[in-house]
């Protein structure tokens, strides 16, 4: 089946409860925890959705492992190729091995050692490189006849990845808004598909560091964008453009986009290591980062759940950060 649809179109709920079934007992449900800090704090009930417990350490595998089962034998036996900063890379090397192949993946130069260092470990063929992670990528697809597995520009991941949207909806029923951390869009696309199909009126709220703003910066165009310049701690967000896919489902699902600074996202992860007992990586704390820095302004009496993406984090970047 192809990576992407010929014509964008919303994933639908279908999709997203046949990826539910193809996940069910390779990865773990992970819990939604209550803040009686976080909550008192905000001055609404707050939930935590915590996706740092998933293998790997953070939602990738949910979205690459219904990438994989959706491709033909030959398509997989023939290896993998993809671009990511570090968590999708782990996420596609750890499934490649489930399935027995190869994975090559296309990482930059800055990516994080510990993130590479996992990717290796889960049997990943690591390239480095300063150059273009996509072009690099797709150059390798055709040069090697690989399969490309994209980090979210694909309708297979988001429905992956919107199994969380499904087991967070299971966990807080009476959820009225979901805080999203934003990079290519993957996560916030199959949690906005889920919610939206589930429960109409919940909202759904995504949240973009400052210097790697590409989702707001692609609904202010109108059309989904490429950044020039990436300048934020959160290399789990810093997505160089949004995927079209991506960027329609924001679009057409998404209620609002709220902005926060690497600041904030510092000031996020001590009280999560703190009060909530979790060590999250940067990208993963922006969603509470959006609440404890105000920019955004819940409702008065709604249930909030803030999605904290990952933990991958190493010792000497946590020291720096702290």
């Amino acid at each position: 089946m192809p990576d992407t649809l010929a014509e964008p179109s919303l994933v639908p709920l279908d999709r997203i409860v046949a990826a539910r079934e193809v996940i069910r007992g390779r990865l773990h449900e992970t819990p939604t925890a209550t803040s009686a800090y976080l909550s008192d704090r905000i001055g609404a009930p707050v939930r935590l959705k915590l996706e740092l417990f998933q293998k790997t350490g953070s939602f990738k595998p949910r979205g690459v492992l219904n990438r994989l089962a959706n491709m033909t034998e030959a398509e997989r036996q023939r290896g993998l190729v993809t671009l990511s900063a570090g968590n999708h890379a782990q996420a596609v090397a750890w499934a490649a091995r489930q399935y027995g192949v190869r994975a090559t993946v296309v990482m930059p130069t800055r990516a994080t050692k510990a993130k590479v260092d996992a990717t290796r470990g889960y049997g990943g063929d690591v390239l480095l490189t300063d150059a273009d992670l996509l072009a690099t990528a797709l150059e390798l697809q055709r040069d090697r006849n690989l399969t490309l597995v994209h980090p979210f520009d694909c309708p297979f991941v988001i429905a992956g990845q919107g199994t969380l949207g499904l087991e967070l909806l299971d966990q807080v029923p009476d959820v009225d808004t979901v805080l999203v951390g934003v990079g290519g869009g993957g996560l916030i696309a199959g949690v906005a598909a889920a919610v939206k199909a589930v429960k109409p009126n919940a909202r759904v709220v995504g949240i973009e560091p400052v210097g790697a703003a590409g989702m707001t910066e692609s609904l202010r165009r109108g059309e989904p964008a490429r950044l020039e310049r990436l300048d934020t701690i959160a290399d789990g967000l810093a997505a160089p453009f949004a995927g079209r896919l991506n960027y329609l489902h924001v679009r057409e699902l998404v209620d609002d986009m709220v902005l926060v600074t690497d600041d904030d996202i510092v000031a996020a992860i001590p009280v999560l290591m703190e009060r909530c007992k979790i060590v999250p990586e940067p990208a993963g704390a922006a969603a509470v980062a959006a609440l404890l820095s105000g920019k955004f302004v819940p409702k008065p009496g709604d249930t909030i759940v803030a999605v904290v993406s990952g933990g991958n984090i190493d010792q000497a970047r946590l020291k720096q950060l702290l």
